[in-house]
């Protein structure tokens, strides 16, 4: 059974998940994100997914084209090797934004995050 955690970091809703993202296991998920009506930004912590499946990542695109009709931001932090390697061989890779862990400003866009400095 999948099992979702909320947590709030600023004006951006972290949703972590644990166990599997398959069909008939969804709605924990679906009900989570629809709950964030004040979020400007919805970060999957997919850190804790043991499986998914092709309904699970249909529900993810479904869930992101929602998020972005209301104009939230919709990402992905601690994707596995398992569920990168599935977001490579279906191309959704391209598709996602794919943040390595949550960061206070994971609601800012990337452009209005400070530079990094080079060393010289």
């Amino acid at each position: 059974m999948l099992r979702v955690h909320t947590r709030n970091l600023g004006d951006a809703a972290v949703l972590s998940l644990q166990g599997r993202l398959i069909s008939g296991e969804t709605r924990p998920l679906r009900e989570a994100v629809r709950a964030q009506s004040s979020a400007k930004a919805i970060v999957l912590d997919l850190g804790r997914v043991t499986a998914i499946d092709a309904y699970g990542l249909g529900l993810m695109l479904e869930l992101r084209r929602l998020s972005d009709t209301k104009g939230v931001r919709f990402k992905l932090m601690n994707v596995s090797k398992f569920t990168s390697r599935v977001f490579e061989l279906t191309r959704l890779d391209s598709v996602f934004e794919i943040i390595p862990k949550a960061e206070p400003s994971v609601a800012r866009p990337a452009a209005a995050r400070a530079p990094i400095a080079a060393c010289a």
